[in-house]
C-alpha cells in the first residue's frame, strides 16, 4: 500500500512494510522506488541497521534483574510448554531464562519465520534503508527501540504469561505461521480487503495478544505516528515514510487519521 499525503506544497509518501521478506520480493514496484528516489529523506519506525539501541533496550526492558529468571514468573504448565517448544527449536533453556516472557515469545515467532524462509535481512525496511544509503539520503526514525520495547514491558506479569502461552500454542499447531503468511501474502498481493479483515477481527479475538496488538501496538501508536508525519509535512518538501503495514489500514489507520486532520490523502495503490 502506497499513499501520497500533501500539505501546502509538501509531500509525504506513506508505504506499508513487513519486517521480514524474501529475495523474490525485489525489486519493489517502480512507483515505490520512484517515490523514494524523489524524497529528500527516508523515515522508518526504526533504523534497522543500528543494533546498539536495540541491545540497550533489550537489556533495559526485556531482561530480568540479576537473581531473577523466567521460571519464577510462569506456572508449571506454561514452563513445561516453554521447555518443550525450546527443544523443538534447539534452544537451551539457559539461553533464555533471564528473558521476560514477551521477548521469548517474539524471539520464537521470529525463528519460526526464519524456518519458513523469511529473513529480517530481506525485510522491506532493510531494503529501503540500503536504497536510501546508496542515494546518500538521510534516514530518520519515527520511534525508538527503547520506546517500542517499553510498550511490551508495560504488560503485567499475568498478561506477559498469557501472551507467551497463546503464542506457544500457535507455534505448536502451526497457527502462528498461518497468521504471518496471511499478512505477508496480503502485502505481496496488495490485498487491501485481506488487511482490513485482519484489523476488523482483532476486537473479536478475546486473547491477550489480539488486545495488545489492537490497543497498544496500533491504537496507541497510530495517533502518535500521525503527529510525527504531520511534522514532516510541515518541515520537509518531500519525505518517504515506511511503517508496518497494519498501521495503514482501518478507520484508525494512518491514512484515515491524516485525512481527518485535514490533509490531502491519495492512495496510489
Amino acid at each position: 500500500m502506497l499513499y501520497r499525503i500533501r500539505h501546502r506544497g509538501n509531500t509525504a509518501y506513506l508505504f506499508g512494510t513487513i519486517h521480514v521478506g524474501l529475495p523474490a520480493f525485489y525489486p519493489l514496484d517502480p512507483q515505490v522506488t520512484g517515490a523514494l528516489e524523489s524524497a529528500g529523506k527516508l523515515v522508518l519506525e526504526l533504523d534497522v541497521r543500528n543494533d546498539a539501541p536495540f541491545q540497550a533496550a533489550l537489556k533495559k526492558h526485556g531482561l530480568y534483574a540479576e537473581g531473577d529468571a523466567i521460571e519464577r514468573h510462569l506456572s508449571p504448565d506454561d514452563l513445561a510448554q516453554l521447555r518443550n517448544t525450546l527443544r523443538q527449536f534447539d534452544i537451551p533453556f539457559e539461553n533464555i531464562r533471564h528473558m521476560k516472557p514477551w521477548i521469548v515469545a517474539n524471539l520464537l515467532i521470529g525463528l519460526d519465520l526464519e524456518r519458513n524462509g523469511y529473513q529480517r535481512s530481506d525485510g522491506i525496511e532493510m531494503f529501503l534503508a540500503s536504497f536510501a544509503t546508496r542515494q546518500s539520503k538521510a534516514v530518520q526514525e519515527l520511534e525508538s527501540a527503547d520506546y517500542q520495547m517499553s510498550l511490551f514491558d508495560g504488560m503485567t506479569d499475568t498478561t506477559q504469561e498469557q501472551y507467551l502461552r497463546e503464542n506457544l500454542a500457535e507455534l505448536g499447531d502451526g497457527q502462528a505461521m498461518k497468521r504471518s503468511q496471511v499478512l505477508i501474502d496480503a502485502w505481496a498481493n496488495a490485498d487491501g480487503k485481506a488487511l482490513d479483515d485482519i484489523v476488523r477481527e482483532l476486537p473479536n479475538e478475546k486473547t491477550a495478544t489480539a488486545e495488545f496488538t489492537r490497543s497498544v501496538l496500533l491504537d496507541k501508536r497510530n495517533p502518535e505516528m500521525a503527529s510525527k508525519i504531520e511534522a514532516l509535512l510541515k518541515n520537509d518538501k518531500t519525505s518517504f515514510v515506511g511503517v508496518g503495514l497494519l498501521h495503514l489500514v482501518g478507520e484508525k489507520g494512518l491514512p484515515n487519521l491524516l485525512r481527518e486532520r485535514g490533509y490531502e490523502v491519495e492512495k496510489l495503490y
